[in-house]
């Protein structure tokens, strides 16, 4: 039963995980909590429903189901990016001189905005992700591990590395933890403020895509508020792991994942959400800058 909790965890720890990344992201260069980051996470799982309809009503997927899958996680990635690029040039780049509670409604706004525009769309009741990946299992230790599993872990793991290369060696990388460092100074040096926010945002909700894609395949069902509870995790990840960190992102939603995974294995799964949120607060009472956080002698 451990090893199986485990696994559950890391599965859903992984999802956690790059969602959260777009959370710690966005903090990290403009200091703002982007509530509406949950919806993009829902519009991903829900464009995958759409696109692979699309391709299923074609015949792709009798023609090849993994083509299908990798054009409807293109895709479904293109139209998140392209709905986080358009949220802040809309709802937080006009307000980038605001106070800072301003950006927060319409960052709230925006959330609430997406899930009924989704809502009336798509209509209220769930929508059903078909079953198409195979049913393979892997056993070992008294647990079994599904294919999906599988996939969902590796997909996770092959972006955070892929995103930690990309920020630490690329020249838009090293631009990025600039701005986030001091925007001021890297405007003096030359860097474009608003191209790199832009790209920070297309990047986050790229991920999220990703993980509401992988959300919808791993349970079957998808609603339109699925990204409020997961965005609040999400967040609640970031912070486990110090908000403005992404490694600790990265750490904070595996965390996350598993202690949710144990309780609701071992105590009660009726309260498996609370779980993560008390160790949340025992943590930050013991560092409040969360696991990976720096001080503010480091900042």
């Amino acid at each position: 039963m451990f090893f199986q909790q485990i696994i559950n965890g890391l599965t859903v720890g992984g999802v956690y995980a790059l969602i959260a990344l777009g959370y710690t992201m966005v903090y990290g260069i403009l200091e703002l909590i982007n509530f509406a980051h949950g919806e993009i996470y829902m519009l991903g799982a829900y464009l995958g429903i759409i696109f692979l309809g699309i391709f299923t009503a074609m015949g792709l997927t009798q023609y090849s189901l993994f083509l299908s899958l990798l054009l409807t996680f293109i895709f479904s990635v293109t139209f998140c990016s392209a709905y986080g690029f358009t949220i802040e040039k809309l709802a937080y780049k006009p307000l980038r001189k605001a106070p800072r509670l301003s950006p927060l409604i319409s960052a709230i706004g925006v959330s609430i905005f997406l899930q009924n525009y989704v809502m009336l769309t798509q209509g209220a009741t769930d929508k059903v992700f078909p079953h198409i990946m195979e049913t393979t299992k892997i056993e070992f230790f008294n647990a079994t591990m599904t294919a999906l599993q599988v996939f969902i872990i590796v997909t996770s793991l092959l972006l955070m590395s892929l995103l930690h290369l990309y920020v630490m060696k690329t020249k838009t990388g090293k631009a990025m933890r600039a701005v986030a460092q001091d925007k001021v100074m890297a405007s003096l040096l030359g860097i474009n403020i608003d191209r790199i926010i832009s790209v920070t945002f297309i990047i986050g909700s790229g991920l999220a895509a990703v993980a509401g894609l992988m959300v919808a395949m791993y349970y079957g069902l998808v609603n339109y508020y699925i990204g409020y509870i997961a965005g609040i995790k999400a967040f609640a990840a970031a912070v486990l792991g110090g908000i403005g960190s992404i490694p600790g992102a990265i750490l904070g939603g595996f965390v996350l994942g598993i202690i949710e995974s144990m309780g609701a294995g071992y105590l009660s799964s009726e309260y498996k959400d609370a779980y993560a949120f008390v160790i949340l607060i025992i943590i930050l009472l013991i560092k409040p800058r969360g696991l990976l956080g720096k001080s503010a002698k480091d900042s």
